[in-house]
C-alpha cells in the first residue's frame, strides 16, 4: 500500500479514481459545493427566525408581505450560501496544500489552514484584521480538531 492508500492488485481506473477523489483540487470543490448547500440552508433558517419589521412592510398586503419575504430569504440565502462555499473552499484548499506540503496528516494542518483562510477573508480590513482573523480562525480550528479527536 503506498501513501495515497493504493495497493498494486487495484485497477488502474481505481487509481486514477482514488488519485482524483484525494486531489486537493476535488477536495476544494467538494467544500466549495457543500458549503453553498449548507449556506443555503442556514440563510433560510435565519432569515425565517428574523423579526424585523419596517413601517413599509406593515402597510403592505398578506400577499406583498409574503412576496417580500421570500425576496428577503433568497437573498440571505444567496449571501450566506456564497459565504459558506467561500469558507469552505478556501479552508479545505489551504489544508490539504499544507497537508500535502509536510506530508503528515494532523491538527498542525487545520490550524495552518485555520490561519491562511481566516487571514484571507479578513484581507479588505488590512494587516490587523488579518492577524485577528488569522487567530481566530486558527485558534477555532484548532479546537475543533482537539475536540474531535479527543472522542
Amino acid at each position: 500500500m503506498n501513501s495515497l492508500g493504493m495497493t498494486s492488485e487495484q485497477h488502474p481506473h481505481q487509481q486514477r479514481l482514488q488519485k482524483m477523489l484525494e486531489s486537493c483540487a476535488f477536495k476544494t470543490a467538494t467544500s466549495g459545493i457543500m458549503g453553498i448547500g449548507m449556506g443555503g440552508v442556514f440563510g433560510l433558517v435565519m432569515s425565517s427566525i428574523d423579526w424585523s419589521v419596517t413601517e413599509e412592510e406593515i402597510k403592505m398586503t398578506t400577499k406583498q408581505q409574503i412576496k417580500h419575504s421570500a425576496k428577503q430569504m433568497g437573498s440571505r440565502s444567496l449571501a450566506m450560501a456564497k459565504s459558506f462555499a467561500l469558507i469552505g473552499a478556501m479552508f479545505s484548499g489551504s489544508e490539504c496544500v499544507v497537508e500535502s506540503y509536510r506530508g503528515k496528516k494532523d491538527a498542525y494542518n487545520g490550524i495552518a489552514a485555520g490561519c491562511i483562510a481566516g487571514g484571507a477573508l479578513a484581507v479588505k480590513g488590512g494587516p490587523r484584521a488579518m492577524l485577528s482573523g488569522c487567530v481566530g480562525f486558527a485558534a477555532f480550528s484548532g479546537f475543533i480538531d482537539y475536540y474531535m479527536r479527543s472522542k
